[in-house]
């Protein structure tokens, strides 16, 4: 049946990948998640490869490539250029395997994952941060190729690393004795989704196969609207395993011929996703492996009744990025709010903001305020967490009524980074 899908990688490959990482690279649980399960009022489950030995999936690709390059090829040394979770996985390979290995990361990577890195690969490795982005790695990294006749190791434009990725794909099919409806995939560059595609393709047709990007790095599905792949002029990076400006040439055929669908999501929805999981099931999984779970919320009224599949694709969070996190997730559910307050200049104005404006569940989160000489009022930036999203217009009406509302930031973007 391989030959009648085209751009697809063959089972053949995907199964000499499977042994080839055998007892090296973990059979990740497929597990029943009860409370999303009832939420959604469908069979939900989670492909846990925030367990996996570097705790994301891409130790698949990573060894299956190493491991079948020659000695010729690995005389100079292996190079790779990753936002963390591929460099965490080619390192354990260089490790594993005696191979010296260069990677490339951008410098806006977070510490936790520049960290682990040097703790997989050891003396095996030599980290060289370039860049805003993986982008700028991948460039510099080719550059270094060139100059020192080393061995690219490609995240994901790569058939022998997109082989290794499918390899989860085999897993799920053999792990579960019910037909699948819906299989949900984060997407970066499109390993993840065309490995796995190939499998599904093959083995159960009748799965909706959907790819999940973060909206801040469509790649994919902006390619898919224009008919070619394109690069992106500007990405938001807070996904960072998930974030490129432009998807594998390769990956873009597979994934054009084998997903049935793209969804976008929104960074605030990610990041409430990220809280949820962690509050409810106690797990710690990073932005980019949130996004399959978060692809559940937008499509709610698809899924319900049906058996759904998310790979969770990584679980390498940086705990110094909670905070942020937790603001992204209540600015998503309308539950903080920023205005510009004018206050008068007078005693007790505060308090009259504090005892008629604000409800009974309304807390105050960020204040900002210099009194100034001369002036009937004095502008504030003041935060606001509510309990509930339906208090958000009462509150602004009672500071209409008393005189209070000057400017709401939230709408306001430029201004909002600016002052917040």
């Amino acid at each position: 049946m391989t030959e009648t899908i085209k751009n697809s990688i063959s089972l053949e490959e995907i199964y000499k990948a499977q042994q080839s990482i055998k007892g090296v690279v973990q059979a990740t649980p497929l597990v029943f998640m009860k409370n999303f399960s009832e939420h959604y009022n469908a069979n939900i489950y989670f492909k846990r490869e925030d367990l996996q030995v570097v705790r994301s999936y891409k130790i698949r690709g990573a060894y299956n490539k190493i491991q079948g390059l020659s000695k010729e090829q690995l005389q100079n040394g292996i190079v790779c250029a990753s936002a963390g979770n591929h460099a965490q996985g080619v390192a354990f390979a260089c490790k594993k395997l005696e191979v010296h290995g260069t990677i490339f990361m951008p410098v806006t990577t977070p510490l936790q994952k520049i960290e682990q890195v040097r703790m997989f690969g050891g003396n095996f490795v030599e980290v060289k941060l370039f860049g805003d982005s993986f982008d700028d790695s991948q460039k510099s990294a080719a550059e270094f190729c060139d100059l020192h006749k080393s061995t690219f190791v490609h995240p994901f434009d790569d058939l022998a690393v997109i082989a290794g990725q499918g390899t989860i794909g085999l897993e799920i099919i053999n792990d579960i004795d019910t037909e699948i409806d819906y299989l949900f995939m984060p997407v970066g560059g499109g390993g993840l989704a065309s490995g796995v595609g190939s499998v599904f393709k093959n083995l159960s047709p009748a799965t909706k196969l959907i790819g999940v990007e973060p909206k801040g790095a469509p790649s994919l599905t902006n390619s898919l609207e224009k008919g070619e792949n394109i690069t992106l002029t500007k990405i938001e990076k807070f996904v960072d395993g998930a974030a490129v400006k432009r998807i594998g040439e390769l990956t873009f055929e597979f994934c054009k011929e084998l997903l049935d669908g793209t969804d976008t999501i929104c960074e605030g929805l990610i990041c409430a996703t990220i809280l949820k999981v962690y509050n409810e099931n106690a797990l710690v999984v990073e932005p980019a492996g949130a996004l399959s779970i978060a692809a559940l919320e937008q499509h709610k009224e698809q899924i319900e009744g049906k058996t759904v599949v998310c790979i969770v694709s990584g679980g390498n969070n940086d705990i110094t990025r909670m905070e942020e996190m937790k603001e992204r997730a209540l600015l998503y559910q309308g539950l903080k709010h920023y205005f510009i307050i004018q206050f008068p200049q007078r005693a007790g104005a505060l308090k009259e903001f504090v005892v008629d404006v604000l409800g009974p569940n309304d807390d105050i989160a960020y204040f900002e305020y210099t009194k100034k000489n001369n002036r009937d009022k004095g502008p504030a930036v003041v935060g606001i967490e509510l309990k509930s999203k339906d208090d958000f217009e009462p509150l602004v009406l009672r500071m209409e009524q008393k005189g209070f509302l000057g400017e709401y930031l939230n709408d306001n973007p430029q201004l909002f980074q600016f002052l917040i």
